[in-house]
C-alpha cells in the first residue's frame, strides 16, 4: 500500500511539472485540464484492467486488497488540478471500483454539484466546515420542484462527506408560502456518511431522501422541515438549530408502509434556536422518528409531535423518546400517541446497527 502511495505522489508531481512546463510553452488552461483528465483514465483503466470480472461488493473497511484512492485537489485559485467541482467530478470515470477523493481548498464554491448514480465511492474532503462551503440560491418555484432545487444532489453509494458545508442562500419563506423549499443537499444513494459537515438552509435544508445514511458531529440548520424524506438514517452527536421566527419544524420523516426500514434516529444530539418547534411532522403515514438522549433547549411545543393534519397518522406513525433532557424535554403535553420509550423499545434506534453501520461504515478515526 505504501508503495502505491509513493507511485500516486509522484505522478502526481510529475504532473505538477508538466503543468507548469506546458504553460512555459503557452499552453491553454484546456489543454493542461485535458492533461489531467487523461492521466486519471489511464489510472482508472490500470486498476479496473487488474479487478474485470470480481463482482465483490465494494466496501469502505480497509483490505489488503482495496486499491490506493486517486486524489485530486480542486482550488478556486487555480493552485490545483480543477477549479470548481464539478469539473473534478466529471473526470472521473463511470463504474471505476476504486474510490476518488476530491480535496476541495478552503473557499466559497457557487456551483450546483451533481453526483450521478454512476459515480460511486467518491470523497468530498473539505478544509473544515467553516471554511470550505458549496453554495447555490434557487428554490422549489424556480427550480420546478423541491428536488430540483437542491445545491449538491447525491445519486450514487458509498458516497462520503467530511469537513465541509453545503448551502442553499433561498432567503427564508414566511410560513405557509409555496414553492419556497429550497434544499441544500439531497442524498439519494445508498450508505453515505457524513463527519463534520454544515447544512445550511431554512425550509427543506437537507433532503435525506432514500438510504442508508450517517451522520456525525453535523451542524444543521433550518426553519420547516429541515431534514426531510425517506431515509433510514443515523444523527449521532449532531448540532439541529432551528432559526424559525415562529413555528417550525424540525424534520418530516416519509415512511409509506410498515415494511420499509426507514426512519430517523437521532442520538446524543442538540436541539437549539429560535421559534416554536415540533419535533417531526407525519410526511408519510408510517413516519418514524425518535430522539435519545438528546437535549431540547425551551423552543419545543408542548404536544411535541404533528400528524400532518390527517387524521389516523397518529395511530400508524412511531414518534418517541428516550432519556432526553432539557426545558423542552418535559413531556407533559406531549401527544398521547407518541412514546417515552422503554430500554426494550429503544434498542434497535441506539447503535449504527440501525443503519447497517459495522458492515459498511470506515473504521478508526475519521
Amino acid at each position: 500500500m505504501a508503495g502505491r502511495q509513493v507511485l500516486l505522489w509522484v505522478l502526481l508531481t510529475v504532473l505538477a511539472f508538466t503543468a507548469q512546463e506546458t504553460r512555459a510553452k503557452d499552453w491553454t488552461d484546456e489543454e493542461i485540464e485535458k492533461e489531467m483528465l487523461d492521466w486519471i483514465d489511464r489510472m482508472g483503466e490500470k486498476h479496473d484492467s487488474k479487478v474485470d470480472g470480481n463482482t465483490t461488493e465494494l466496501n469502505f473497511a480497509a483490505t489488503t486488497t482495496t486499491p490506493a484512492p486517486v486524489i485530486i485537489v480542486v482550488d478556486k485559485h487555480g493552485r490545483g488540478n480543477f477549479k470548481t467541482i464539478n469539473k473534478a467530478i466529471n473526470a472521473i470515470p463511470q463504474g471505476s471500483k476504486r474510490r476518488y477523493i476530491i480535496r476541495v481548498n478552503p473557499g466559497t464554491y457557487k456551483e450546483r454539484v451533481k453526483i450521478p448514480q454512476e459515480k460511486g465511492s467518491i470523497t468530498l474532503q473539505g478544509s473544515g466546515a467553516r471554511k470550505t462551503k458549496i453554495t447555490y440560491n434557487l428554490d422549489a418555484d424556480k427550480a420546478g420542484g423541491t428536488l430540483k432545487s437542491a445545491s449538491v444532489s447525491v445519486k450514487s453509494d458509498y458516497f462520503i462527506a467530511k469537513d465541509i458545508s453545503f448551502e442553499n442562500t433561498s432567503p427564508s419563506p414566511d410560513p405557509g408560502a409555496v414553492g419556497k423549499q429550497a434544499v441544500a443537499l439531497e442524498i439519494s444513494g445508498d450508505k453515505a456518511a457524513f463527519y463534520r459537515c454544515g447544512f445550511l438552509g431554512y425550509q427543506d435544508t437537507l433532503y435525506d431522501r432514500y438510504g442508508r445514511h450517517y451522520f456525525k458531529d453535523c451542524y444543521i440548520r433550518g426553519t420547516i422541515d429541515f431534514i426531510f424524506g425517506n431515509g433510514q438514517s443515523y444523527y449521532e452527536d449532531c448540532t439541529l438549530e432551528s432559526v424559525a421566527k415562529t413555528f417550525g419544524s424540525l424534520a418530516a420523516q416519509k415512511r409509506l408502509s410498515k415494511s420499509e426500514d426507514t426512519g430517523y434516529s437521532f442520538v446524543d444530539c442538540k436541539v437549539k434556536g429560535t421559534g416554536y418547534l415540533y419535533l417531526s411532522r407525519a410526511w408519510g403515514p408510517y413516519s418514524r422518528v425518535v430522539f435519545i438522549r438528546t437535549y431540547f433547549a425551551d423552543i419545543i411545543r408542548p404536544e411535541g409531535w404533528y400528524n400532518w393534519g390527517v387524521p389516523g397518522r397518529e395511530k400508524t406513525v412511531f414518534y418517541g423518546e428516550y432519556k432526553c433532557f432539557g426545558p423542552g424535554a418535559n413531556r407533559k403535553g406531549r401527544e398521547v400517541w407518541s412514546y417515552e420509550l422503554s430500554d426494550k423499545q429503544v434498542k434497535p434506534f441506539l447503535t449504527v446497527d440501525w443503519i447497517d453501520g459495522k458492515d459498511w461504515l470506515p473504521k478508526g478515526k475519521q
